[in-house]
């Protein structure tokens, strides 16, 4: 079987890292597997045995997901996005998919239509699946819904929702009709292995600090800087981005002497099963290095612009013991302290039950509607 997963990222790498575990799942399954990425590079991504094919990357304005900028940082033109959907279409068409896979769209990414449209209009597949988080950003308008529901009705043979139904069912932020639900394929979450208990070492009964792999986060860690100046435990700050050197300088310059600000590790998982508590934003795959670690977590959501993604997935992480939320509009030194003493002097729970094999489930789905 052939399969052919489309994504772009374009403010964080929860999109980019979540397909390329998918892409990791079918190539180690045996599947001629190709990836395209439409975002910026990311270093370091794993794609076992898939192929990764580089599209002309765009990125978001920040939170303005209408306006698209290129590497370079500035706002890309007519000619720059047909020269992505050539180079789109041609990658696609030498996959020669008997699977095609879009992450996120029809449901999002609609600054993008026109290239994701074209590549459904090539009719290249057998079987069309859109695969989506737990979670997605409600429609503003009911039109963006209706077109969303059109184009699955015209494209599309199923719908790979990566979630838990148990934990958090699409309905919960996305209008699910009865020919929607008929199309709906719950995988459970997309997860790597839980990753191995490791009670020594770095980060053992710290205060772990994160924010995703993206530049984002600054309140967050100026937040904690406060924080720590009060508190007795060790306070790490790892912050991510392209270039984190000059953030992390200024975190270090005003902080006291039980704060450690370095890059983001690639260990963080195995950090939090030893970390006393993690304080972080609640972006899906750290939600499930949480869950999957039993690490107990200040969630501070990230809710700029009209984001609310987050803050859904948080309050649904709420019900459960050693989750405490934080909004942004709350966020203070003395506030994030507080919460995390509390977290800390609790006895800590233990991982989840929820299925966390999605990426798994998606290839054992995949390989039903196809018959191979």
């Amino acid at each position: 079987m052939r399969v052919l997963i489309v994504v772009t990222h374009l403010l964080g790498t929860g999109h980019l890292r979540r397909a390329a575990t998918l892409a990791r799942a079918f190539a180690g399954a045996g599947h001629d597997t190709v990836l395209i990425s439409g975002g910026l590079p990311l270093p370091g991504v794993d794609m076992g045995a898939a192929r990764l094919v580089q599209l002309p990357p765009v990125a978001s304005d920040g939170v303005n997901f209408a306006r698209l900028l290129g590497a370079d940082g500035r706002p890309v033109d007519g000619a720059f996005l047909q020269a992505r959907q050539d180079r789109l279409l041609e990658a696609a068409r030498a996959a020669a998919p008997d699977v095609l896979i879009t992450e996120l769209y029809p449901f999002g990414r609609r600054v993008l239509a026109a290239e994701f449209d074209a590549l459904l209009q090539a009719g290249l597949a057998r079987v069309t699946l859109a695969s989506v988080r737990d979670i997605l950003a409600p429609p503003s308008k009911p039109a963006k819904a209706r077109a969303a529901a059109e184009r699955i009705a015209a494209f599309y043979d199923g719908v790979l929702v990566h979630s838990d139904a148990r934990a958090v069912p699409l309905e919960a932020s996305w209008p699910v009709d009865d020919a929607l639900a008929a199309r709906l394929q719950y995988t459970g979450f997309v997860a790597p292995p839980p990753p191995k208990a490791a009670p020594e070492g770095t980060g053992k009964d710290e205060v772990l600090v994160s924010a995703g792999g993206g530049a984002v986060g600054d309140a967050l860690f100026r937040a904690a800087v406060a924080a720590a100046a009060g508190s007795a435990l060790t306070w790490r700050l790892l912050v991510g981005g392209a270039d984190p050197a000059p953030r992390i300088a200024r975190l270090a310059a005003g902080a006291t002497a039980n704060v450690i600000a370095e890059p983001a590790r690639p260990d963080f998982r195995a950090m939090l099963t030893r970390a006393a508590v993690s304080v972080s934003m609640c972006g899906y795959n750290t939600a499930l290095d949480l869950l999957q670690t039993g690490c107990p977590a200040v969630l501070v959501p990230f809710d700029d612009g009209s984001e609310v993604e987050q803050t859904l997935r948080a309050e649904s992480l709420a019900r459960l013991e050693g989750f405490a939320v934080l909004r942004q509009s709350g966020l203070s030194g003395p506030a994030l302290s507080q919460a995390v003493a509390g977290l800390a002097a609790a006895p800590r729970r233990g991982p989840s039950d929820f299925a966390m094999d999605g990426a798994a489930a998606s290839v054992a789905i995949a390989e039903r509607m196809t018959g191979g």
